[in-house]
């Protein structure tokens, strides 16, 4: 898109008007950069120095979703990326909206998303000597630690190199948030149209193929036939590599049991035979082989050692990742397999098909076993029709729900509403359900259920905790703006965990206590959507029904027992307990 110069002068004067050249400005090159490599959607927070970027870009034809907090157009941004294997796009302001994008960024980083935060600047010139500019801040400097690469850009001339090298560093290798610099003068900087247009590229391959080493296939085969009790974990890596065919191949021609991490569940159902979710601990527990896809050895699988793996050195593990220092990283990878997930996979898949005597009967039915046992053990808390609710009744109506609506997205965060969540509602399709990933980090919630609408198209549940709703809450009146079709279930007990502890000086109220029956459900209504309270099961299961049929904004307030709950679902033990005694 250019800028056409007038010759007013000319024309004033009587004469002819000779020719100027057409010319082009940096707000024009940057959404040209962007539309050449096929981005669509930008998230952003409006304001100084950024605000005509965002309206030119809708002009131009993307699409401008814009927030009400950084940080939430920041994790829409992440998990867009996760979703399409393209960058997601984050526009903040200068120092305070670039600091509050800067959270989304680095669990973008860690959950290995691939995002692009850019951010508008003040100038190097008084930023460098520190005399006050207007939100004056190195933003490079701290962007940098935080993500994988950090570009500046300080001439037009630059941009399209800037924005491609961004767009290479997200997607390329292990994904992840890159942060991009634009200094407030850039936007205004004029060049020829024609120069401008030829400086802009066409990022190629940007995530090539990263075929494995033979010998390291070999190599995981061999170990793979002299198990006798191999297991699968399958992480979110898996599912963003959207290698589906060949990891279900994978799983069934091998006939070995699988455990889903929670964003890798739909890639094969929770309900296939092959699935060891229901009986997780036996399996991590009493397996000798194992083989990641896609997962690291994090504190969400206990680092791979401790009482859950059983007893020391009785694990030998495949690991398949893009990262080799992925390897070793917290015990022993007797057969690390580097490469993208879909060669590691195929490769795997071909050894397999050749000669491969599938995983031992005993084994198989140990695991059935133990799944159908917990299984039958839940279903009793599941079924209860009580009022108030508590999380297992609540969730097994939701549980059914996406039973009926496999290809809904269940976006999920909270304590206990997210860690039984996990347990109980099963996934039948990959990539349907989003949560709070590798740091734990609550607050994801209406960002994530902003893009996963915007960018599906389908319709987004999102199941929430009461305190990790706080966090992000304001968007409710972003979803009713855009008309997004996402039902909010919000599991209300009065509190963090639960809503009975109290102030031993009574005081104040207790530290993780809120306002007593809080009517979360008033706050869409404000906004013009559709706002219902429920008490019980079966009133939560017909109002999200109705919610997800009519693809209104809506949001249930659900009535939790306020002594339901406990500290931090199954991981308090990384809440450090006090051994001081008051005297």
């Amino acid at each position: 898109m250019t800028v056409q110069a007038q010759n007013i002068d000319a024309i004033t004067a009587g004469a002819m008007p000779h020719e100027e050249p057409e010319l082009t400005d940096g707000f024009h090159l940057v959404i040209d950069a962007l539309k050449l490599n096929g981005i669509e959607t930008i998230y952003n927070v409006p304001g100084i120095p950024i605000t005509d970027l965002g309206r030119l870009a809708q002009a131009e034809g993307l699409r401008v979703i814009s927030f009400r907090h950084e940080q939430n157009a920041g994790n829409a941004a992440a998990i867009a990326g996760f979703l399409t294997k393209k960058p997601g796009i984050c526009l903040t302001v200068s120092a305070p909206g670039f600091l509050n994008g800067l959270t989304a960024l680095a669990n973008a980083t860690t959950n290995c998303f691939p995002m692009i935060l850019i951010s508008g600047s003040s100038e190097r010139e008084i930023v460098d000597l520190q005399q006050g500019d207007y939100e004056e801040m190195d933003q490079l400097a701290i962007a940098k630690p935080l993500c994988k690469a950090a570009f500046r850009v300080l001439h037009a001339a630059d941009i399209g190199i800037g924005v491609a090298r961004a767009i290479r560093a997200a997607v390329s290798g292990r994904p992840g948030g890159v942060y991009l610099d634009l200094p407030a003068k850039l936007f205004s900087q004029v060049i020829d149209a024609s120069l401008g247009a030829k400086s802009l590229v066409k990022v190629i391959d940007a995530a090539p193929a990263q075929l494995p080493a033979p010998s390291a296939i070999a190599r995981a085969l061999d170990v793979l036939k002299s198990a006798e009790r191999p297991l699968i974990i399958l992480g979110k890596g898996a599912a963003y590599a959207q290698a589906d065919e060949a990891v279900r191949a994978l799983v069934e021609e091998s006939g070995i049991p699988y455990v889903p991490m929670s964003m890798a569940k739909g890639l094969l159902p929770d309900t296939h035979p092959l699935s060891a979710g229901a009986a997780r601990s036996t399996a991590l527990k009493d397996s000798d082989v194992v083989l990641l896809v896609g997962a690291r050895l994090n504190w969400l699988l206990s680092h791979g050692k401790g009482k859950s793996w059983g007893e020391p050195g009785s694990k030998r593990f495949i690991q398949i990742d893009i990262e080799p220092r992925e390897m070793d990283s917290n015990v022993e990878i007797v057969a690390p397999v580097v490469g993208d997930i879909g060669s590691c996979v195929e490769a795997l898949l071909e050894g397999i098909r050749k000669d491969w005597k599938g995983a031992p009967s005993s084994w198989l039915e140990t695991l059935r076993s133990k799944r159908e046992a917990n299984i039958a053990k839940m279903a009793p808390k599941l079924m209860k029709n009580s009022s108030p609710m508590c999380f297992h009744s609540a969730l097994g109506a939701l549980r059914t729900v996406i039973k009926e609506r496999p290809d809904a997205i269940l976006v999920n965060e909270g304590a206990n509403t997210l860690d039984l969540a996990r347990g109980i509602i099963d996934m039948y399709q990959p990539r349907k359900r989003l949560d709070v990933g590798t740091w734990g980090v609550m607050g994801i919630g209406m960002g994530f259920a902003v893009a996963a609408a915007v960018e599906t198209g389908k319709p987004v549940l999102a199941v929430e905790g009461d305190s990790a709703f706080g966090f992000s809450g304001m968007e409710v009146e972003t979803i009713c703006r855009y008309e997004l079709p996402v039902c909010i279930v919000i599991f209300n007990n009065n509190g963090i965990y639960r809503g009975t502890d109290t102030d031993p000086t009574g005081r104040d109220p207790g530290t993780t206590v809120f306002v007593k029956n809080s009517r979360y459900d008033k706050m869409m209504e404000a906004f013009g959507g559709v706002g219902v309270n429920v008490t019980t099961p079966d009133e939560l299961k017909r109002a999200v029904d109705e919610a997800m049929n009519s693809g209104k904004p809506t949001l249930i307030n659900a009535e939790i027992d306020p002594a339901a709950g406990s500290e931090s679902g199954n991981i308090g033990s990384l809440n450090p307990q006090s051994t001081l005694k008051k005297k």
